[in-house]
This record gives C-alpha cells, sequence and structure tokens, in this order.
C-alpha cells in the first residue's frame, strides 16, 4: 500500500510539472505572437505594399450557365413529348 501511495505522488508530481510545462510555453508563445503582430503592423507603416496597377480581374462568363440551363430545358421537354 505504502509503495502505491509513492507512486501516485510521483506521478502528481509529473503531472503538475508538465502542465505548468505547458501553461508557460503557451503562454510565451501568445505573448510572441502579439509582439510579432504588433512588429508587422509598424513594417507595414514603415514599408507599404504597392497596389498592382491595370491588372484586370477575370470575369467569369454567364453564358456558360445559360447554355446548360437551355440543353437542360430541351433534354426535358424532349423527354415529356
Amino acid at each position: 500500500m505504502n509503495i502505491n501511495l509513492i507512486a501516485l505522488e510521483d506521478g502528481l508530481i509529473v503531472l503538475s510539472v508538465g502542465f505548468f510545462t505547458v501553461f508557460v510555453f503557451l503562454g510565451v508563445l501568445i505573448f510572441a505572437m502579439n509582439i510579432m503582430g504588433n512588429l508587422i503592423k509598424y513594417l507595414n507603416k514603415l514599408f507599404p505594399v504597392a497596389a498592382p496597377v491595370g491588372v484586370a480581374v477575370k470575369k467569369q462568363s454567364a453564358g456558360v450557365d445559360e447554355e446548360i440551363a437551355v440543353a437542360i430545358a430541351a433534354a426535358l421537354l424532349k423527354q415529356n413529348h
């Protein structure tokens, strides 16, 4: 019985150290990410990226959808007659 209590105590110590280590690591990670975010915002103010000029946005043609709809309607009409 005494050996089981010692093993339980050792297990709880390892568990506590593990939880504390993960908690501290996550806290440092959040802190570092906030610092990096602020640094990136500052650098973007110093070195802004110019927007590309004259880049055409490709518009998807609606003609293909209309052709498919007409083909489906024709097939349904042919099937009903």
